[in-house]
C-alpha cells in the first residue's frame, strides 16, 4: 500500500493528467497501465470531446466550426497545454493572423477567379496567395510574438479558397475561442495552472506553487 501511494503521489505531482485521475477517483488505473498510455487516453478522449461538440454545433448550425487547422490546434491545448503556444492570446491571435493575412492574399492575387476545386494546370494566383498568406502570417506571428503553428495551416485553407467567405472567416475565429474555452474549463479540472490569457500567468503560478 506504502508503494502504490508514494507511485501516485509522485506522478500527480508532476503530471496534471495524473493528478486528474486521481480526482475522478481513476487513480486505480496508473497501477495497471502504463503512463504513456494513460495520457494518450487522456489526448483521446478530450479531443473527442472538444473537436465532436464543436461538429455538432457544426451540423446544427451549418457553419464551418470545424476545420482542419483547429485538429493541430486541439493536441496543442491538450497535450502541451501549458507551453506558450498553446496559450489563449497566441491560440486566438495566431489563428486571427492567419484569416487575415490569408483573405487579404485570396482578394490581392485574384485566387478567387477560379473555384477551389477546378485544376488547371498552373494557376498562378492561387500559388502566389498560398506563398504570400504563409510568408505574412509566419512574418506577423514572429512580429507580435504570438507564435501558433496551426495558424499556417488556418492561412492556406482561406488563401487557397477551401473557406474564403467573410462571414465563414468570423465563424472560425469563434470556433477557436469555443475550443479555447473548452480548453479552460478542461485544463483547470485537471488542476492544471492553464492561463485566462497569457502563458506568463501560468509560469508565474507555478514558480508560486511548485506542488
Amino acid at each position: 500500500m506504502r508503494n502504490r501511494d508514494s507511485f501516485l503521489q509522485q506522478h500527480a505531482s508532476t503530471d496534471h493528467i495524473f493528478s486528474f485521475f486521481r480526482k475522478l477517483r481513476l487513480d486505480w488505473l496508473l497501477l495497471h497501465f502504463s503512463p504513456r498510455l494513460v495520457r494518450s487516453v487522456y489526448v483521446f478522449v478530450n479531443g473527442f470531446i472538444t473537436i465532436g461538440a464543436l461538429a455538432l454545433l457544426a451540423l446544427l448550425s451549418r457553419n464551418p466550426f470545424v476545420f482542419p487547422s483547429l485538429g493541430p490546434t486541439a493536441y496543442l491545448l491538450f497535450f502541451s497545454p501549458l507551453g506558450t503556444t498553446a496559450s489563449p492570446r497566441n491560440t486566438v491571435f495566431g489563428h486571427a493572423i492567419g484569416l487575415i493575412c490569408g483573405y487579404l492574399a485570396f482578394i490581392v492575387t485574384g485566387a478567387g477567379a477560379v473555384p477551389f476545386g477546378v485544376h488547371p494546370r498552373i494557376f498562378w494566383p492561387r500559388i502566389l496567395a498560398a506563398a504570400l498568406s504563409l510568408s505574412a502570417t509566419g512574418a506577423l506571428m514572429v512580429l507580435l510574438g504570438v507564435s501558433h503553428p496551426p495558424a499556417g495551416a488556418t492561412t492556406l485553407i482561406v488563401s487557397l479558397g477551401i473557406i474564403s467567405k467573410p462571414g465563414e472567416l468570423v465563424v472560425i475565429e469563434v470556433a477557436v475561442l469555443l475550443l479555447v474555452a473548452q480548453a479552460l474549463v478542461i485544463n483547470r479540472m485537471a488542476g492544471l495552472p492553464y492561463p485566462l490569457w497569457n502563458a506568463e500567468t501560468s509560469a508565474e503560478r507555478l514558480e508560486g506553487n511548485p506542488e
